[in-house]
């Protein structure tokens, strides 16, 4: 009898500090541009599957946002989404970086090191160091998580994915596929058309703004030609509502027009973008508003 092919299919959930390259290496690995990727930290408030499929594998990327102390609802349940996905991980992925202090947040290391299921940790951004800091943090993880296969990357520039590839590949343990192989992402297109436009939030306001804003999709509607789209900007003071709209409304309308070209191209197909602004002074605290907003 001809000898059965094995099939490795699993979930590896990226976790790490912010703006180490969590989401840009998700995206790089996954082959779609899925989580938003700005260079302000707390990007990614939610846990964004994409999976890239095999013959004989299936991977289930898991992004997480960065690791922090929580101020408020919103961040508790942002820090649960990373408990959890520590905890259902058939390998943990754990990104750092040649910037940030190597200790910061060193209870998430600790759990790291009590863990049972692989760890691949990736040393991000080795493009901006020299091999000799490299070289120290390589060997300072190696103390740290003696278990764990280590990987000098540059996700930004694609340097070493196809050895972290192989490693993940290796890892994974003998299932079938969780997922049907023509799937990539366990989220709807509404998702993806909030989170362009979040992202865009991120890109063009300072301070405070993008922290107090959050994105629903009202209507989401698929013509022969186009999706029409209509989304609500939530702000949580009437201020924050002005500078959000600008002067004479022409904020607002370079979002939209940025975010409506990513979304065609992302969709590959023509839409019409409508964005209005409401204030909702406690969303970030309220149980029921994070609920309709997916953070609970």
């Amino acid at each position: 009898m001809p000898q059965q092919e094995i099939h490795r299919s699993g979930f590896v959930n990226i976790i790490g500090n912010p703006n180490v390259g969590k989401s840009t290496l998700m995206n790089a690995l996954v082959g779609e541009k899925l989580s938003i990727v700005t260079a302000k930290a707390q990007t990614t408030r939610h846990r964004i599957m994409g999976i890239v499929n095999g013959d004989d594998y299936q991977i289930v990327y898991s992004d997480t946002p960065g690791i922090l102390k929580p101020n408020y609802r919103l961040q508790q349940n942002m820090m649960d989404f990373v408990d959890t996905a520590i905890g259902d991980a058939d390998i943990v992925l754990y990104v750092t970086d040649v910037v940030e202090k190597a200790d910061k947040n060193a209870e998430y290391i600790s759990k790291l090191q009590r863990i049972e299921c692989p760890v691949i940790l990736v040393i991000n951004k080795i493009d901006i160091s020299t091999q000799e800091k490299v070289r120290e943090l390589m060997q300072w993880w190696k103390e740290q998580l003696p278990k764990a296969v280590i990987f000098p990357a540059s996700a930004q520039e694609r340097f070493n994915l196809e050895n972290i590839f192989d490693a993940i590949v290796s890892n994974l343990p003998e299932a079938p596929a969780w997922y049907d192989k023509d799937v990539f992402t366990d989220k709807n297109l509404r998702f993806f058309a909030s989170e362009i436009i979040r992202e865009k939030i991120f890109l063009y306001y300072s301070q405070e703004i993008p922290y107090s804003c959050e994105v629903t999709i009202e209507s989401f509607k698929e013509g022969e030609e186009r999706y029409d789209i209509s989304a609500v900007i939530y702000v949580m003071r009437d201020s924050q509502k002005g500078i959000i709209i600008g002067k004479g409304g022409q904020t607002l309308k370079k979002v939209g027009t940025k975010a409506r070209l990513d979304m065609e191209d992302f969709f590959q197909k023509k839409v019409f973008l409508s964005l209005f602004v409401k204030v909702d002074p406690d969303w970030r605290e309220n149980k029921r508003e994070l609920r309709r907003f997916g953070y609970e």
